[in-house]
């Protein structure tokens, strides 16, 4: 249980320091996410980046898990 919360909290000071200094511009704006903006509404659908994110996490928590 303690080597699990160690992960987490590492895992939450990394995004901290991603969404502090901005390494995530490229998040939706990749080819496949859909954006509408209309008169009085906005949709956002980050398809492409949200499977990015799946894939690199699933690969890391394969690495993790062995």
């Amino acid at each position: 249980m303690g080597n699990t919360l160690i992960y987490i909290g590492i895992g939450l000071i990394i995004a901290g320091l991603v969404y502090k200094y901005g390494l995530l511009g490229w998040f939706g704006n990749l080819p496949g996410d859909i954006k509408y903006k209309g008169e009085h509404t906005f949709v956002f659908i980050p398809i492409t980046s949200m499977l990015l994110i799946s894939l690199v996490l699933s690969l890391l928590l394969r690495w993790f898990s062995r």
